[in-house]
């Protein structure tokens, strides 16, 4: 397989930590969740630190734990917030640290997730109408696929496999 690291990003809702966890399980890598190693290190949640200190100073917090995260495992799969990627030169830092992969979902999908799960959880979207969710999900996407664009790897899938992204990652790498 790979030596390195790799990052999962894509919006929220996309599968990011489920896949995350199926696919360190099956390279026997270690697994990082960057939000719940954000939440470890500050002492509470995501969603608190965003209502104490707002969302620029969680983008910092953000970046620093990633590279704490990175400079911590050679070898993991480190499952990236939604808008990390999108802010200080985080998708850049990625693709020089490890393999990054697109988890490309359609919109519709990801309101079907995120409703089941419980959309108050997550606090950009706490309190948000199902047409304030699409209308906030379409713009947030148009914003951000400019940098989940620069992954190393997309995968689109509705039904994502552990198995079927690490043939992706091989086929990536023989081509390197």
């Amino acid at each position: 397989m790979t030596d390195n690291r790799i990052y999962l990003v894509g919006m929220p809702g996309s599968g990011k930590t489920t896949l995350g966890r199926q696919l360190a399980t099956h390279l026997q890598l270690p697994f990082i969740d960057l939000d719940h190693y954000i939440e470890r290190k500050e002492g509470k949640s995501v969603r608190k630190i965003f209502e104490k200190t707002g969302e620029s100073w969680f983008r910092k917090t953000e970046a620093l734990a990633l590279r704490q995260a990175t400079e911590e495992y050679d070898q993991a799969i480190i499952a990236t917030g939604g808008g990390t990627p999108c802010f200080e030169g985080n998708m850049d830092y990625i693709n020089r640290h490890g393999i990054s992969v697109y988890i490309e979902v359609p919109i519709t999908e990801i309101l079907s997730r995120m409703k089941a799960e419980g959309i108050a959880v997550r606090p950009l979207l706490a309190g948000k109408t199902d047409a304030q969710l699409h209308q906030f999900f379409s713009e947030t996407l148009s914003h951000r696929k400019q940098f989940y664009t620069k992954a190393t790897i997309t995968y689109a899938s509705l039904n994502p496999s552990a198995h079927e992204l690490c043939q992706l990652i091989d086929q990536w790498l023989v081509k390197k």
